[in-house]
C-alpha cells in the first residue's frame, strides 16, 4: 500500500531530495562565471578575508556556506539510508560522503592556490560525480519504495479528446443551430456556411503543423542564436530564423499526420485530427507539406546554407526516420527522437556563427536529454492509448517502474547538461537561479509521480517539464541580450 510506504520511510527520501538539490545548486553556481570572480578576489579559506559588504567576497562566503549547509544534508541522508536503504542505494551514499570533503579540499586549493583552469574543472567533475551518485540513489529509493504498487487501480484518469467530445466541444456550424431559413435568407446562409467552412478548412490546415509544438521549439533556435550572438543579435537573422523553422515545424506536423493517419484513428488522443477524420484529403496534405518545406529551405536560405540544410534535415529527421522507421520499431523511439527537437539549438547557433560550435551542441544536448524525462510522463498517461496504436513505448513494452526509473535518469542528466553549457558560456545568475528552481519543482513533480502513481501525477510532471524547458530558454535569452 502507498500509504504504509510513505509512512515508513519519508525522512531518508526528503533528506535524500533536499541534498539532490542542494548539491546542484553548488554545481551550478560552481560553473558560473561570477562564482570564479569570487574566488578569485578571496584567496583564503575557509574564511574570506576582504571588506565587509564586497559583492565579490560576499560571494565566495555565501557559497562555503551553502557548500557546509549541504554537507550535513548529504551526511544526514546517509546515516538515515544506512538503516533503511537497500545494499546498492547504501554504497551510492558511500560514494557520495567519500568524494564531499575530496571536493572541499579541491575547492580551497583552487582558492588558495590558484591553481590552472583543470584544477577547477575537476572541482566541477567531482561535484558533478557527487550529484549523480545521490540521483542514482533516489532513483533507487524510489524504485523499492514505489515499485510494488504498480497495480494499484488509479483513482484518478485524465479526460481524452475522442471525436464525439471534439464534435461537441468545436463552434458548431451555424445551420446546425438555427431553425429553417425562408427563400429570402437562402443568400444571407449561404455566406454564412462559406465563411464557416473556409474557417473550418484553414483551422484544419493550421492543426496539421502541429502549432503547439511550435512555441518551444522557437525558443530553443532563439537560444541558439542568443547563445552565438548575445546584444548583437539582428532583428533580421531573428526574423529569417523563426520564419523557417515555425514553416521546418509545420512541414513535419503535416507529414506526420499523413503517415499516422491510420494509427491516429485508433488512439483517443488523435482521433479528432484532420486527417484522421477526413477534413483534409491526404493528396492536399501531402501538397501542403511539400510546400512547407521548400518554403521553409527558401526562408533559411535568406541566413545561410548552413541552416537551411539543418532545417532540411529536422523536416526528414522528424517525419521519416522518426514516424516511420523508430516510433513503431524501437522502445527507444524517444530517446532518439529526441536529436528531432535538439536540431533547432543548431539551426539558432548555424544561423548566426555559418557554423557548429560547442555551446551549440551544448544546448543541443539538453534538448536531446530532455526529452525522454519530458515525453515519458505523457506516455504514462496515455499508455493504454499508445498500446492500442500498437507503439512500442517504454512503458507498454518495459513497465510503469522502468519508466518513472528512467524519467529521474534523464532528468539527472538534463541538469548536469545544464550546468555544463553555464560552464561553457558567459550565463550569469538568472540562467543559473531558473535552471536550480524549477529544475527542483520537475524533481518534485517526478518524486510525486512515484508516490501517486496517476495519470493526473504524470501530466503535472509533464506540465512540470514543459515550465522548466520553457523558463530556462528565457533565461538564457535574457541573461546572454538584456543582461
Amino acid at each position: 500500500m502507498l500509504v504504509s510506504t510513505e509512512s515508513h520511510r519519508p525522512r531518508f527520501t526528503t533528506l535524500l531530495v533536499a541534498a539532490l538539490i542542494g548539491v546542484y545548486l553548488l554545481v551550478v553556481v560552481g560553473a558560473t562565471a561570477a562564482l570564479s570572480e569570487a574566488v578569485r578576489a578571496c584567496s583564503t579559506w575557509p574564511l574570506c578575508s576582504g571588506p565587509i559588504g564586497d559583492l565579490q567576497i560576499t560571494i565566495a562566503v555565501g557559497h562555503r556556506i551553502a557548500a557546509l549547509l549541504v554537507a550535513v544534508l548529504v551526511l544526514g541522508a546517509a546515516v538515515v539510508g544506512w538503516t533503511e536503504a537497500s545494499r546498492r542505494v547504501r554504497r551510492t551514499l558511500v560514494l557520495a560522503v567519500v568524494l564531499y570533503p575530496v571536493q572541499v579540499g579541491i575547492g580551497a586549493l583552487v582558492a588558495t592556490r590558484n591553481a590552472p583552469s583543470n584544477i577547477a574543472g575537476f572541482h566541477l567533475l567531482t561535484g558533478a560525480a557527487i550529484f549523480v551518485a545521490l540521483a542514482l540513489a533516489l532513483a533507487w529509493q524510489l524504485e523499492d519504495e514505489t515499485g510494488d504498487l504498480e497495480n494499484r487501480a488509479d483513482e484518478e484518469k485524465p479526460i481524452t479528446p475522442t471525436p464525439e467530445t471534439a464534435t461537441t466541444t468545436g463552434s458548431a456550424s451555424p445551420s446546425a443551430l438555427e431553425p429553417d431559413v425562408s427563400p429570402t435568407d437562402f443568400s444571407r446562409e449561404s455566406e454564412s456556411d462559406l465563411l464557416s467552412r473556409v474557417r473550418a478548412t484553414t483551422g484544419a490546415y493550421f492543426r496539421l503543423m502541429k502549432p503547439r509544438l511550435m512555441w518551444l521549439l522557437c525558443l530553443v533556435a532563439s537560444a541558439g542564436m542568443a547563445l552565438a550572438a548575445g546584444p548583437s543579435l539582428s532583428v533580421e537573422t531573428i526574423v529569417y530564423t523563426l520564419g523557417g523553422g515555425v514553416l521546418s515545424i509545420g512541414a513535419s506536423g503535416t507529414f506526420n499526420h499523413v503517415l499516422e493517419r491510420d494509427t491516429d484513428q485508433r488512439m483517443a488522443r488523435t482521433a479528432d485530427r484532420p486527417l484522421a477524420t477526413h477534413e483534409v484529403p491526404v493528396r492536399n496534405a501531402l501538397a501542403f507539406g511539400v510546400l512547407l518545406t521548400l518554403t521553409s529551405i527558401a526562408v533559411f536560405l535568406q541566413v545561410n546554407v548552413l541552416a537551411a540544410a539543418l532545417g532540411f534535415i529536422a523536416i526528414v529527421f522528424y517525419s521519416v526516420i522518426y514516424t516511420l522507421v523508430l516510433k513503431p520499431n524501437t522502445v527507444q523511439n524517444t530517446v532518439i527522437g529526441g536529436a528531432a527537437g535538439a536540431l533547432p539549438a543548431l539551426i539558432g547557433w548555424a544561423a548566426v556563427t555559418g557554423r557548429i560550435g560547442v555551446p551549440g551542441l551544448a544546448l543541443a544536448g539538453i534538448i536531446f536529454l530532455w526529452t525522454p524525462a519530458h515525453f515519458y510522463n505523457l506516455a504514462l498517461a496515455y499508455q493504454e492509448d499508445y498500446e492500442r496504436g500498437g507503439f512500442p513505448m517504454l512503458p507498454v513494452v518495459y513497465g510503469e517502474t522502468v519508466t518513472r526509473k528512467h524519467i529521474i535518469y534523464y532528468l539527472i542528466a538534463t541538469l548536469l547538461a545544464a550546468s555544463a553549457l553555464s560552464a561553457l558560456t558567459t550565463l550569469g545568475w538568472l540562467y543559473a537561479a531558473t535552471t536550480v528552481v524549477l529544475g527542483a519543482v520537475f524533481l518534485l513533480a517526478v518524486v510525486r509521480l512515484h508516490r501517486e502513481q496517476t495519470k493526473r501525477a504524470a501530466l503535472r510532471a509533464f506540465h512540470a517539464s514543459n515550465a522548466y524547458l520553457g523558463l530556462v530558454l528565457i533565461a538564457v535569452v535574457v541573461d546572454m541580450i538584456a543582461l
